[in-house]
């Protein structure tokens, strides 16, 4: 048993391993407010100056950072019961996992929010208290091995045609992972296509799963489905290693951060890299040359999941992602001007799509991706560049019917253009 405020609470497995540290960081919430916003430093305008889209949309303080550390700290006291309050689940998953609240929390406290929200999911889950409309969408992860609720089969059909080596028979150096969103997604198979075309023409030894290629697991393990994630984990790192494979490659943002941050844990020991760090490289190393001139100005758009999302965050040092990699494949493609929004890198607006709040709160969801399409099409640019597939989708559903002169751009498809 553990004492809080006088009460005995039972000492169980969720006590023992997260208690102390969980109720620290909830504890240490000062109630600032600055999980809300940009740091007053970089705002540019009033329009553009918040940095978390539930606070944003809901207007409410129980959907912000701070008012979830007061729920978190209440339900790790025991001073709060599930029956107590029906908003419970809304409150943990109006939440696009963006990561904005926890990087601007480190600018003045040393503090973990998003873990605390990440644990409070897992302990949601475990406990079961599952999210009505996300459990179709893990029930269909469990059975194909996707979560944007298709069949298996059709996984493979965006490299037909491309005669790519199958590493469930054969052996590369490369494994690249393509991701769930754009592999059943024909809108985004152009972007995957352009990316082969670019590793080759980078000279590298490709390989794909094809039809066998599974989830990373890291959306559903945000969602709180731990689960999973070392299910997906333990089956792609064997995978892997029977294929002889070196380096992973994925374009998929989502993709990147599971391997890159969550993969280590259960013994992933290749290098990983995103497209655009490996454009980047090749850019450098004379592998890769533009030489196309593409005349267009563009925006780009910082995906959370390479962007603040990915670095081990350190107290008091620079919070650093992949930032400019992309704006120097950018700038080295003759023609292209790149004009920046005004939240950019670590202060960038969420596209809105990730941490379930696509499945779930499809009202939140598009009032997210339509605030940063706005935002771009305040720059002037012709082009929103980004990524990230679920990003790209996202604003091209924020597109639809809206006049607007803006198009969305894989910056895959661009570098694609100038060779």
């Amino acid at each position: 048993m553990v004492m809080v405020n006088g009460k005995c609470l039972p000492k169980d497995d969720w006590h023992r391993k997260y208690y102390w540290d969980l109720r620290k960081n909830a504890w240490n919430c000062s109630r600032c407010s600055n999980c809300k916003w940009v740091d007053s430093w970089e705002v540019k305008s009033w329009r553009f100056a918040r940095i978390c889209p539930s606070s944003h949309y809901y207007l409410y303080d129980a959907f912000s950072c701070q008012g979830r550390m007061d729920v978190s700290l209440a339900l790790i006291d025991g001073r709060l019961k599930y029956e107590d309050s029906p908003m419970l689940l809304d409150i943990f998953y109006r939440c696009n996992f963006c990561g904005g609240c926890d990087a601007m929390c480190k600018r003045v406290q040393d503090m973990e929010p998003l873990r605390v929200i990440q644990e409070m999911r897992f302990r949601l889950v475990g406990d079961g208290q599952l999210h009505p409309a996300l459990t179709p969408v893990i029930d269909n992860l469990r059975k194909e091995d996707n979560l944007v609720m298709k069949p298996r089969s059709e996984r493979g059909r965006w490299a037909e045609g491309l005669g790519l080596k199958d590493l469930t028979r054969e052996r590369a150096e490369v494994a690249f992972h393509a991701g769930c969103r754009a592999s059943f997604d024909p809108a985004l198979w152009p972007s995957l296509r352009a990316a082969v075309r670019v590793m080759r023409r980078a000279g590298l030894d490709i390989g794909i799963m094809g039809r066998d290629e599974v989830c990373c697991g890291g959306r559903a393990y945000e969602m709180g489905y731990k689960g999973e994630l070392a299910k997906y984990a333990e089956h792609n790192i064997q995978t892997w290693k029977n294929a002889g494979v070196r380096t992973v490659v994925t374009a998929c943002s989502d993709g990147y951060y599971a391997f890159k941050r969550l993969y280590p844990e259960y013994g992933l020991n290749l290098e990983v890299l995103h497209i655009v760090e490996l454009i980047d490289g090749a850019l450098k190393d004379g592998r890769l040359k533009p030489a196309r001139r593409v005349p267009i100005t563009v925006t780009y758009h910082d995906p959370c999941h390479i962007g603040r999302r990915l670095p081990v965050y350190v107290p008091g040092e620079p919070i650093m992602g992949l930032y400019e990699e992309p704006r120097n494949i950018i700038r080295s493609i003759p023609g292209v001007r790149l004009v920046e929004m005004e939240r950019i890198k670590e202060y960038a607006w969420c596209c809105g799509a990730g941490g379930g709040v696509y499945e779930a709160y499809p009202d939140f969801n598009r009032f997210s991706a339509v605030e940063r399409v706005e935002e771009a099409e305040s720059t002037g640019a012709a082009a929103l560049v980004t990524a990230c597939p679920w990003c790209e989708r996202n604003f091209a559903d924020a597109l639809a019917g809206r006049s607007s002169r803006l198009e969305v751009l894989d910056l895959v498809e661009l570098v694609n253009n100038s060779l």
